[in-house]
């Protein structure tokens, strides 16, 4: 290889290599946390599906047994939001009855003045039953785990406007860990693990950050901790034209590599 292709192949390899950092990092744009998919939860994470208990239960408390969860299980408990945050008043630019503002205050706690959640039937969802918040299909739902935890997520939906929804994680002692938003329509796993895979989540809440015209629920909800939890990135949907925008620069260096050397034959 002569010294230009070599400096030509250097090049390709560089961009490829600044591809993939900015892929690591726009995973980590909210920091603290990382998008995963739901085959990152393995063997011995909890499920529930809200089949558990009857229609119409309201803020439901899972026990480890009640979902089939082995010892060290958290036990799961629901409402609308956390104490020290309040209802929006629609400033997330979505319905005010599923937007949520301010800061839980620590120790992580469930505000039982907050609007109940709900188990209910739910037509657009093939799962259902679902959990809802309040009023149906437009109110908040937030989640306590009773043991920190390293990875959440859950079944979206339906969505019929792309980034007006969003799981945030908390700390134990209110911190905002990150979130992700819906990217799709219809029924979107929505999953989220912390960045060094240490179990720092104590709570979910599931929230309008945008509009959503015709309202949202949970369902099969996903939880585990660090020896429970695959991190396996979800790439935001730009990051994969750059991806391919790298490779495809690396194989157009290769093909003119391979076309030089035939001709030098």
């Amino acid at each position: 290889m002569n010294r230009f292709a070599a400096l030509k192949r250097k090049g390709a390899v560089a961009a490829l290599a600044a591809c993939t950092v900015f892929f690591v990092a726009s995973q980590d744009a909210n920091a603290g946390i990382i998008r995963i998919s739901e085959g990152s939860f393995i063997a011995g994470s909890g499920l529930i599906t809200f089949s558990e208990f009857g229609l119409g239960t309201f803020n439901p408390t899972y026990a480890p047994g009640a979902y089939g969860g082995g010892a060290g299980s958290p036990t799961v408990t629901f409402d609308g939001y956390f104490t020290g945050q309040s209802m929006g008043g629609g400033v997330c630019g979505g319905l005010a009855s599923g937007c949520v503002i301010g800061t839980p205050t620590g120790s992580l706690s469930l505000d039982a003045a907050s609007p109940n959640t709900f188990i209910t039937g739910d037509g657009a969802n093939p799962t259902s039953p679902v959990l809802s918040g309040t009023p149906t299909f437009n109110g908040p739902v937030s989640m306590l785990f009773s043991t920190d935890l390293a990875g959440v997520g859950l079944d979206g939906g339906y969505f019929d406007a792309i980034g007006g929804t969003a799981i945030t994680a908390f700390a134990r002692d209110g911190t905002v860990l990150g979130s992700v938003t819906n990217t799709g329509t219809g029924i979107e796993f929505l999953g989220l693990v912390t960045d060094n895979g240490a179990n720092l989540i104590a709570g979910l809440q599931f929230s309008l950050v945008g509009s959503e015209p015709a309202g949202f629920a949970i369902d099969n909800l996903r939880f585990g901790t660090t020896e429970q939890v695959v991190v396996t990135p979800v790439p935001e949907p730009e990051t994969y034209a750059l991806l391919l925008a790298g490779l495809g620069l690396l194989g157009f260096a290769a093909r003119r590599r391979r076309l030089k050397e035939a001709a030098a034959a």
